[in-house]
């Protein structure tokens, strides 16, 4: 397996997380009294799926599938979400510690995607570009987590 195969698997299942925590977030604010960050959280949603689909579409064009879900630590990590998830309750500002924790978790993720030495250098590029929208959606997160 190449390397870009190995970290585009990674990513991709960090990514979904992102994508599935953002979009459950989102529902729980979008009736509260903070229905903006909501709004913020569906585009970040929405952003971590069209990463997907960049990761999984350059995967595919260099002969890799990089969509199947199954490593044992995604999975231990989706099951921690689901269970900080199901504590965290429906408080705006406990959603959005939450969403700044994963938002650590998947800038860190990127870093260490980035140490990899053996990238692509096309593959290395797009991660760049999404690790500088990652970093910006992190600091947006803890933007609002320092207003609620």
């Amino acid at each position: 397996m190449s390397a870009d195969a190995k970290v585009a698997k990674e990513l991709v299942e960090t990514l979904k997380d992102g994508r599935d925590g953002y979009a459950s977030a989102a529902e729980k604010l979008r009736d509260s009294d903070t229905p903006e960050t909501a709004a913020v959280f569906e585009r970040f949603s929405q952003q971590r799926a069209d990463f997907v689909q960049d990761i999984v579409s350059m995967g595919h064009d260099y002969g890799d599938d990089v969509d199947n879900s199954g490593t044992v630590a995604a999975k231990v990590h989706r099951g921690w979400i689901a269970l900080k998830d199901a504590l965290t309750g429906d408080d705006a500002s406990s959603v959005i510690g939450a969403a700044a924790t994963g938002e650590d978790h998947a800038v860190s993720e990127y870093e260490k995607a980035l140490d990899e030495d053996d990238l692509s250098p096309e593959f290395r590029a797009l991660l760049q570009q999404q690790h500088a929208s990652v970093v910006a959606a992190r600091d947006e997160v803890k933007a609002l987590h320092n207003v609620t």
